[in-house]
């Protein structure tokens, strides 16, 4: 099952349903004159903006409208010499507003291509079937439904460019080879052109007549009935002759063999045409298309769920409902999008453009030897430019790569030495009710919410007996902001801690706890650290840092304290005499830039106190956080997780000897790896890690000292458990045969 399925907020508008096709399963065509005029679509349009909040404008027609005298005749009234150049127009207008084209308007010879790519995200045509035998039963009558017409467009459209959705037509009397032959035909297409970025998988469901009905109002009303009340009821209707039974194990049979043809490729299963659709989706379906805010107009009494229906499903097989444009992540760029509609993206919709280095907002102009200069200042432990940082956090060329890990590697090894430590502790989240609302955030919840709980007193005792059990060394006890607790109560929970098992070190309270309890308090942080000392409090865990940039910090977070706090809570602590982490969170919205600035106020923060006994690089988990739901937030790639580790090292110069790799965000296969990028740290065994996991962490929660003494002695170094001040503890050398 994938860890998360995507899906587009769109609004359909069919510009024209008259067609010149009678295909036998299609209730959408009719052979009436049927066009909007251009002040029909820009109502609809303006209405989408301002009720809807889509993103996409799905427009779909009938083929060749204008063969109907009296469309042609509209047409040439409204001003345009033909359907194409009006449906031109159309997704101008829709860009005007901020939407996103995405236009299926059947067969097209290749300068109706052109011309629509220009003002289109993506376009869309269903091969339906290869099958030629069906152009004598449901095909009849329909001469551009054969394949060989078919199979034309969507070569020209990979010939041009343009990022292209197809699929199949699933029990309109094909047989299960013909269905994998489609897919085959499908796949053969992508490797010649790559330019397929989505496969729909779509079951027939019969449909009644709409003559004399306008589908899309029915479509209209089905949809708003079915996000009020949860309750869709479409029609039961029997199966034409010339239709073929579906089973949901056919359906699976066909996602695996599109998952085997067309890897990389989105593989779309409607989920409002049947009650398997969370089943295909376990067998590897990734997208469920537009949960149109209008409806479904090609089967319009079957109404798409909401998203918000769709994701409450989701949630409960643990997989993640993602927000995604029409276009797929991989093809926002120049070479596939046109320069009109990528400027719609950059400025609405940017956090959807994927991390390629040098941002996405705007193009940065970074001299090519920035980078490979920073790295020879960094290996010199010299302090970094602005543009230097940028440079190596946006650097792209592998050789250039290569060269920022060699020296990242050999800083660590001046600093830390070969041997690779961990500490042996227990994460103990009190509470997860929180006040804050971080945009990023999968483990906050409302005191209302059913999914909040508080620990009580009984439960915190049996979680710290079994860290002793397990032989650890130190508890991490971090929560959310509760509005009840006051500081009495942060103090409690230490000396409690300290009761039960004096021995174990308390790494506890993030700055934005630290700055809650002064808030509540009304002392002054450096107060608040001194009472929180005397209770028991050993060190600070430096979260709540994300990315030191205001700008970034008030796009994810706005009720989070800033900058300028942070540095100041993390300085009183310091102040007295006690020590802290500090992370980073990145892999999300941030820019290279604001990571450059992040790292500017770490170092020199650590000039100034020299507090920091590690930097914790922490990978951004999208899945189950609002941030990764609506900014279209991908989780980052291994190389770039890798690239930034080494980054961070070089910008940190020789201010902190240790970097860890946080297993829990980035995988143990990862951390491992990292090891050769300037890490000296595997962190801690945790035994349990609910923000990660709330967020959608697939890495697991805990580990043995044994899984990471053997992730250190398969990079070839020596291990050794330490403390949370970085004292050795217990040694683990290399294998005699190593």
């Amino acid at each position: 099952m994938p860890h998360r399925v995507t899906f587009s907020r769109n609004l359909t508008l069919s510009l024209s349903r008259t067609c010149r096709c009678y295909c036998k399963y299609c209730a959408f065509a009719t052979h009436q004159a049927h066009l909007y005029a251009p002040e029909e679509v820009e109502r609809i349009l303006d209405r989408a903006v301002r009720r809807h909040q889509v993103k996409e404008l799905l427009v779909l027609t009938g083929e060749r409208p204008e063969v109907n005298a009296e469309v042609a005749s509209r047409l040439a009234s409204y001003g345009f010499a033909s359907f194409t150049e009006y449906v031109a127009w159309t997704c101008e207008r829709a860009l005007e507003r901020g939407l996103l084209p995405h236009t299926n308007l059947g067969v097209l010879g290749i300068d109706d291509l052109r011309a629509l790519r220009e003002v289109t995200a993506s376009q869309g045509l269903m091969l339906e079937s290869v099958s030629e035998r069906l152009m004598a039963t449901v095909h009849a009558g329909s001469p551009s439904k054969h394949p060989a017409r078919r199979i034309e467009t969507i070569a020209a459209a990979g010939e041009l460019r343009i990022p292209f959705t197809s699929g199949i037509l699933v029990g309109i009397g094909e047989s299960e080879e013909e269905r994998v032959a489609s897919l085959e035909q499908l796949a053969e297409l992508h490797a010649a052109h790559g330019h397929i970025q989505e496969v729909i998988l779509q079951n027939f469901v019969p449909h009644q007549s709409y003559y004399g009905r306008e589908p899309a109002q029915i479509a209209d009303a089905a949809a708003r009935e079915y996000w009020r009340t949860g309750v869709a009821d479409g029609p039961q209707l029997e199966a034409p002759s010339w239709a073929c039974p579906v089973t949901v194990q056919e359906m699976k049979r066909l996602v695996a063999q599109a998952r085997r043809l067309l890897p990389g490729v989105g593989i779309q299963v409607p989920p409002n045409l049947s009650d398997w659709w969370l089943e295909l989706v376990g067998a590897g379906a990734t997208d469920l298309g537009g949960l149109s805010a209008n409806g479904d107009h090609i089967s319009p009494e079957h109404p798409f769920p909401s998203p918000t229906q769709v994701r409450k499903r989701l949630h409960a097989e643990g997989v993640a409902l993602t927000e995604r444009l029409c276009v797929y992540p991989e093809y926002i760029d120049r070479e596939w999008v046109s320069q009109p509609v990528l400027d719609v993206i950059k400025r609405l919709y940017w956090s959807f453009i994927p991390r390629r280095g040098s941002g996405r907002r705007a193009e940065v102009s970074i001299p090519d030897r920035a980078a490979p200069r920073a790295v020879a200042k960094a290996s010199r432990g010299e302090r970094l430019s602005a543009e230097e940082l940028t440079a190596l956090f946006a650097e792209r060329r592998p050789e250039v790569i290569e060269e920022m890990r060699c020296a990242a590697d050999q800083l660590r090894r001046e600093l830390a030495g070969e041997t690779v430590t961990f500490v042996i502790n227990r994460n103990i989240n009190i509470s997860n009710v929180c006040i804050v609302g971080c945009a990023f955030c999968g483990f906050g919840q409302s005191r209302r919410s059913p999914d909040a709980y508080e620990h009580s007193e009984e439960e915190f005792a049996r979680r710290v007996a079994e860290a002793v059990q397990a032989g650890a060394t130190e508890i991490c006890m971090q929560s959310g902001i509760h509005p009840d607790w006051r500081l009495e109560d942060y103090e409690r929970w230490l000396r409690f801690a300290r009761e039960l098992a004096p021995q174990l070190h308390l790494h506890a309270y993030s700055p934005m706890e630290v700055a809650h309890m002064c808030e509540i308090s009304g002392l002054a942080p450096r107060r608040v650290f001194e009472r929180l000392r005397e209770a028991g409090l050993g060190s600070t865990p430096g979260t709540a840092a994300e990315v030191l940039h205001d700008g970034v910090r008030e796009r994810i977070s706005p009720n989070k304290l800033p900058v300028a706090r942070w540095v100041e809570i993390i300085e009183a602590s310091h102040a007295e005499g006690i020590r802290s982490t500090v992370t980073v969170m990145f892999g999300h919205i941030e820019e290279p830039w604001e990571l450059a600035e992040h790292m500017r106020v770490v170092r020199e923060l650590q000039e100034r106190t020299g507090g920091f006994t590690e930097f914790v690089p922490l990978s951004f988990i999208p899945f189950h956080t609002l941030l990764g739901r609506t900014h279209g937030v991908q989780e980052i790639s291994r190389e770039e997780n890798l690239k930034h580790t080494a980054a961070f090292r070089l910008a940190l110069g020789r201010t902190v000897a240790n970097l860890q790799a946080s297993w829990v965000k980035m995988g143990l296969d990862a951390a491992t790896e990292a090891l050769h990028w300037g890490v000296n740290d595997l962190g801690g065994t945790l035994m349990e890690e609910s923000i990660s996991r709330m967020a959608g962490s697939y890495h697991g929660v805990k580990l043995e000292p044994p899984d990471l003494v053997a992730a250190a002695h398969r990079a070839g170094r020596p291990a050794a458990e330490r403390t949370t001040l970085y004292e050795l503890r217990r040694p683990y050398p290399l294998p005699v045969a190593a």
